[in-house]
């Protein structure tokens, strides 16, 4: 993968990443395996829950799950694009995977302008408050706002914008220590057979111009993390396994590729606990697995 240009001024953060599982009780077992520290199950007032997995460098992982599908239904059926795109997903790919990219906004009502004047739009902005445990038993509510960016060629991913009206407890200090010493997010991969038909979509969605363009695909610079989108035989060069097999075209969530203070460290706590990996070349790389859903490759 090609280092993209230098990130400008104005592109955006990346917040977090949606992971469809099946189970929340299956991803906390998976993922704490793997090393990572899991928050307290939470409940999204229309039928989702999630068990987040925070990052030092402030971004973090959100498996989600089916609480209630008759609440997820109903809302899907008012018009809750989050909810709808998760039942999209699932009804499509299965029940795990990478379904959303998601980034930080100080104004989400002022994306959604910029969605819908750019031909992006996903669909109608969403409100919603969650409450959140923290590891000494404490709550706190968070409040969000949501607008959604999304292409209709590629059904199986889609992006937000996510404002905090009102910031979770930011004391995270213990969740955001794991085992295996991730530190933070420092590329998704995504892939696709022709990538440059969704360049200007990235570029919306990250406010990030400059894009490299190379012959496994295209990477974009968000303001703390990169954004591959690289050939089927791309992710099979880089990663040892393939991209996707049934021919379909559009955006599909691959691999995160996590920063670690210590290679030598992780393969040792891996091995202490079971969990099947391979090296590629500087990558640790973790195949997908029930929980996990994509494929985890870590880097120093």
């Amino acid at each position: 993968m090609a280092s993209a240009p230098a990130t400008t001024a104005q592109a955006r953060r990346l917040d977090h990443l949606v992971l469809p599982v099946e189970m929340l009780d299956i991803a906390r077992v998976r993922l704490q395996a793997l090393g990572f520290t899991v928050a307290a199950d939470a409940l999204h007032p229309f039928g989702t829950e999630n068990a987040c997995i925070f990052f030092a460098d402030g971004t973090y992982l959100e498996p989600l799950a089916i609480a209630s599908r008759e609440d997820c239904e109903a809302a899907a059926r008012t018009g809750n694009v989050f909810v709808a795109r998760d039942q999209a997903f699932r009804f499509r790919r299965g029940p795990e995977g990478l379904s959303a990219l998601v980034v930080a906004s100080d104004n989400a009502e002022a994306d959604h302008a910029r969605f819908v004047a750019n031909g992006i739009s996903g669909g109608q902005t969403l409100d919603f408050s969650r409450v959140m445990r923290l590891p000494d038993g404490s709550e706190g509510t968070g409040s969000f706002r949501l607008a959604f960016a999304a292409d209709l060629r590629a059904p199986d991913l889609f992006f937000f914008a996510c404002q905090r009206l009102q910031a979770l407890p930011s004391d995270r200090a213990a969740l955001e220590r794991h085992a295996n010493g991730v530190t933070g997010i420092a590329r998704v991969v995504l892939t696709e057979d022709n990538p440059s038909d969704f360049q200007y979509l990235l570029q919306e969605v990250f406010e990030q111009r400059a894009i490299a363009a190379h012959s496994f695909g295209v990477d974009i610079e968000a303001a703390n993390a990169a954004i591959s989108v690289l050939t089927p035989e791309a992710v099979q060069a880089f990663f040892g396994e393939a991209g996707r097999a049934d021919g379909e075209r559009g955006l599909r969530g691959f691999a995160v590729v996590f920063r670690v203070a210590s290679r030598a460290a992780l393969q040792a706590f891996l091995v202490a606990q079971g969990v099947a990996f391979r090296l590629v070349g500087p990558l640790v790389v973790v195949p997908p697995a029930p929980g996990q859903g994509v494929l985890f490759a870590f880097g120093e």
